[in-house]
């Protein structure tokens, strides 16, 4: 059978597949989901403290930074994506648990970024698996990426449930996660590689082509935003956990799922919001989200005021929502269909790796800088002021975006068909 569509008739995804992709697209998530929230609580269980907390969080970063070239240069041109995924899940479980056994900060960082390393790639591998077997991919794949966020879901209602998020437990349930992920990615349909035969240049790879599009002044704003604006971003990622955990908040992993289950709703209902707010306006709903967040849980408490945690707990839909993915709109509407695909590798190296790379360096050194000493020992920090540096600077950064980007190329009208 056949839906009707404006372009004509196309033959829907067999179910099967469907259901295959699916499972694929929960685990690539849960194995994430597994280490990566509860990472900071553990670390500073074990001594490391704010920097060094910072530059372990700085791994997925470089990671992001690096994974282009595995990309580009293998899984698109020698191999197929299904087998470069599983080869890359099963040597990242082994480094996973390494990672797992390891407690001094030097080899803990070379082995999560090596980790990383590997992890990282598989996010566009699993895409270009699911884009490959779609005959409307706009219609198609978001019903099978929401998998992803329930796999995330999941492993932090698990790991909260278990009352391990300050063990190592996490990375070892992450570890075996890649290993089940890693075998059943042979079983994927064939993905072939999609430029094999021809070469490939760095500028191609890292999406430097677009950076003629940085001519335009909006543009070259919007760029320099998101840059800035990932800087504050990263505290949340990186010691969101720790601090509910530090101020009494009981199975804070669990809790911090309902970010996700924000998330899934508010990318439902963006297309609602686009056309009544356009561009800029759904960029500026996304910064000021952080900066709320940011305030509510400087100023809330796991008693009384419990609610403003919970609260900021769920603006995640917003922040992420309407920052990343209005963004990721946006580029695709403002860059020439020629360089589009260069266009959305540029914005992610920016956000994603440099922003990224800064955020959780600058992050760890105002954590740190607020840490409270006893005996040596870290006992505490003093959230309250960590909490309101980042939202300041998102604000600064939301006044000079309100001031300086006066783009009119992305009609409301048209940016919530996208």
């Amino acid at each position: 059978w056949t839906v009707p569509t404006t372009q004509g008739l196309i033959t829907p995804m067999d179910p099967i597949i469907r259901i295959r992709l699916s499972i694929m697209m929960f685990l690539q998530f849960i194995v994430w989901g597994c280490w990566y929230v509860t990472m900071g609580t553990y670390l500073t269980s074990i001594g490391f403290q704010g920097t060094s907390v910072g530059f372990a969080y700085s791994s997925t970063a470089w990671g992001a930074i690096l994974a282009p070239f595995l990309v580009g240069m293998i899984a698109d041109r020698f191999f197929p994506a299904q087998i470069v995924l599983g080869v890359a899940h099963l040597i990242g479980a082994a480094l996973m648990f390494l990672v797992s056994r390891t407690t001094d900060q030097v080899p803990f960082f070379v082995l999560l970024l090596a980790y990383a390393i590997t992890y990282m790639p598989t996010l566009a591998l699993v895409n270009a698996i699911s884009f490959h077997q779609m005959t409307s991919p706009e219609r198609e794949f978001p019903s099978i990426r929401v998998l992803g966020t329930l796999g995330w879901i999941v492993a932090g209602l698990v790991i909260g449930w278990m009352g391990i998020e300050a063990t190592s437990k996490p990375m070892a349930f992450a570890a075996a996660c890649s290993v089940v992920l890693g075998l059943y990615s042979f079983t994927l349909p064939n993905t072939p590689p999609r430029s094999k035969g021809k070469s490939a240049s760095f500028s191609e790879i890292l999406g430097t082509d677009a950076l003629a599009l940085m001519k335009d002044r909006s543009f070259a704003i919007f760029v320099i935003a998101s840059l800035l604006v990932c800087i504050p971003l990263s505290f949340y990622y990186s010691f969101a956990n720790l601090f509910l955990n530090e101020s009494g908040v009981v199975n804070a992993a669990g809790k911090q799922t309902m970010g996700q289950m924000s998330e899934v709703f508010f990318l439902l209902v963006m297309p609602f919001f686009f056309k009544r707010l356009g561009v800029k306006m759904m960029l500026l709903v996304g910064m000021l989200a952080w900066v709320l967040r940011y305030v509510l849980f400087a100023y809330g408490n796991s008693e009384s005021l419990v609610m403003m945690f919970y609260v900021g707990i769920l603006l995640h839909g917003v922040c992420f929502d309407f920052f990343f993915v209005t963004g990721q709109i946006y580029v695709d509407k403002k860059a020439p269909a020629e360089v589009r695909a260069s266009a959305q590798g540029f914005i992610a190296l920016i956000t994603y790796g440099v922003g990224m790379v800064i955020g959780t360096w600058f992050s760890g050194v105002v954590t740190q800088h607020y840490q409270i000493m006893e005996a040596a020992e870290v006992v505490g920090h003093q959230w309250k002021y960590i909490w309101l540096i980042p939202a300041g600077m998102a604000f600064v950064v939301i006044v000079l975006f309100t001031i300086l980007f006066q783009d009119k190329g992305v009609p409301a009208e048209e940016a919530s068909k996208a």
